[in-house]
């Protein structure tokens, strides 16, 4: 099942296990099942502390559950945890193992202490980048309480469960049977969901902070590098972030970062993270800017965050990122997630044999386009726009595949659904008027990027797209109080150019703090 190298990794890795580990496997006659038997008799012949049963006897098959004796743990992969979600059956396998988790050791007490009885399924595609997040948060928090059960779910596998609970998007989280979450989450945020008191603890911690002499709002590439910045100018940096990566996280593949060939997103995230953490930065995840009160006078600058907390610094670099647009036509936050997808890479594979459309001519709508036509049976591409703004080597491509229609000029108007999920959409063709129906299965939009700026109105100057102006030093209108990345006026919305205005705003933001603190 596993080639020479892989076989040699794993080996490597689960030297590294302190207990012994129990699989147990529920297989059939199915070719599934062999390929699973071949992958776990590749783990047993890496380490000599694991043991294979095979006579399971879960309803899931093919299908296995990871435990260590003397250990309560119910941790469970049904279908090939290959792809994507390989990396998270070997950190699986080296945490029922005895190999401690890298998370704080704040997060793994919160873990531990959960009370109650919680069994969490979390449903995956293969090709998603974002679902190891969940898959292997959960995991762990089976692994470190006795309370969680956790099973990860091959949605391409078992077909008949995502038809049945309608599941048109992945990840999806269920919890006791109902519904829990959708999309990416981490451990942190996970526990914030199921924790009741955790939301008036972290509002308590960040209003007994000391004032930061620089605070970065924001965990992207442009927040990561003015942390850098800051910290290596050796005063007193904090980072707040809602998520840390913003939305490389939500990219693919990264071919255009200088001196990096190839990455995807959320490996940068990861490095980005672990570049920052080298350094004295205090890091505050699970923060939400809220709102913005600027000092006056030479008073400190504070943020407001959704969580209740207050931080206080003497200057404040904003670096909030922004999101995908949204069309903001009827139907769409209706079916979202029930056929209205945003990542075509996460999704795609849901939509196997079916009808789907693409809304967007750009390179991200072009290519959305060109991948789901290897997956789906038809893809109709959408531009507003008279002609495609794609790089011309992705429209010979596009046009080359027999299975896509190109409609132009075209205006969606309406979502459509039979009130569980999307059965098409309507658009205006802008040249003749004429209003059409394209039925459908699922609709993939690629309409660019939505500042992050709805906390800051009123309180500084934005442009007429609600990007935050600033000068060419990354200066907003309010002194002290800088900007960086997507979320300004900077053209080119690019990876590389984030972290440069990141790591400009962090030195403009330390050349304020010098001329302003210096004696008359």
């Amino acid at each position: 099942m596993l080639d020479a190298n892989l076989k040699a990794q794993l080996k490597s890795y689960l030297e590294r296990i302190t207990r012994p580990i129990e699989i147990v496997a529920s297989l059939d006659d199915g070719a599934k099942s062999q390929e699973m038997l071949a992958l776990l008799n590749d783990i047993v012949s890496s380490s000599h502390q694991i043991t294979l049963d095979t006579n399971g006897t879960d309803a899931r098959t093919p299908s296995f559950a990871l435990n260590s004796p003397g250990q309560d743990i119910k941790l469970r992969f049904a279908g090939l945890p290959m792809g994507h979600e390989f990396t998270s059956l070997v950190l699986a396998l080296l945490q029922v193992g005895g190999y401690p988790s890298k998370a704080t050791e704040d997060t793994l007490e919160q873990a531990r202490s959960l009370t109650g009885e919680f069994k969490f399924e979390t449903y995956f595609s293969l090709t998603c980048q974002n679902c190891p997040d969940v898959v292997q948060a959960l995991n762990l928090l089976a692994v470190l309480n006795p309370n969680v059960q956790h099973v990860a779910i091959e949605g391409g596998l078992f077909q008949q469960e995502v038809t049945d609970r309608q599941i048109m998007s992945v990840p999806s989280i269920y919890l006791n049977g109902e519904l829990f979450a959708q999309g990416r989450m981490n451990l942190e945020e996970i526990l914030a969901k199921i924790d009741t008191s955790a939301g008036d603890r972290q509002a308590e911690k960040l209003n007994a902070k000391e004032a930061f002499d620089v605070l970065v709002v924001g965990g992207g590439p442009a927040g990561s590098a003015a942390a850098i910045y800051a910290a290596r100018k050796g005063i007193r940096t904090g980072v707040a972030a809602e998520r840390f990566g913003g939305q490389v996280l939500d990219t693919m593949a990264i071919e255009n970062f200088i001196s990096v060939q190839h990455t995807e997103g959320p490996k940068l995230a990861v490095a980005l993270e672990e570049h920052v953490k080298e350094y004295e930065v205090d890091i505050m995840n699970l923060q939400r800017g809220d709102q913005l009160l600027p000092g006056k006078d030479g008073a400190l600058h504070q943020v407001k965050f959704a969580s209740g907390g207050v931080l206080k610094a003497k200057t404040v670099i904003l670096a909030t990122g922004a999101r995908w647009r949204e069309m903001n036509v009827p139907g769409e936050q209706q079916y979202r997630n029930k056929g209205v997808a945003y990542c075509p890479h996460c999704d795609g594979p849901l939509f196997k044999g079916k009808r789907v459309a693409v809304i967007g001519g750009g390179n991200s709508g072009v290519e959305a386009a060109i991948d789901l036509a290897g997956i789906v049976s038809h893809v109709t591409l959408l531009e507003f726009d008279s002609s495609l703004r794609a790089d011309a080597v992705l429209q010979r491509k596009l046009h080359s595949l027999p299975n896509v229609t190109v409609l132009t000029s075209a205006l969606t108007s309406e979502v459509t659904g039979d009130g569980q999920k999307v059965n098409g959409l309507r658009y205006k063709n802008r040249i003749t008027g004429e209003e059409i129906n394209v039925e459908l299965e699922g609709i993939f939009v690629q309409i660019g990027l939505l500042p992050n700026t709805e906390w800051l109105k009123g309180t500084i100057e934005l442009s007429p797209r609600g990007e935050i102006l600033i000068d060419n030093r990354g200066e907003t209108s309010i002194p002290g109080i800088f900007a960086a990345g997507d979320v300004t006026t900077v053209p080119y919305k690019q990876i590389v150019i984030a972290v440069g205005e990141g790591a400009k705003a962090s030195l403009s933001a330390f050349d304020h703090l010098i001329r302003t603190s210096a004696p008359a």
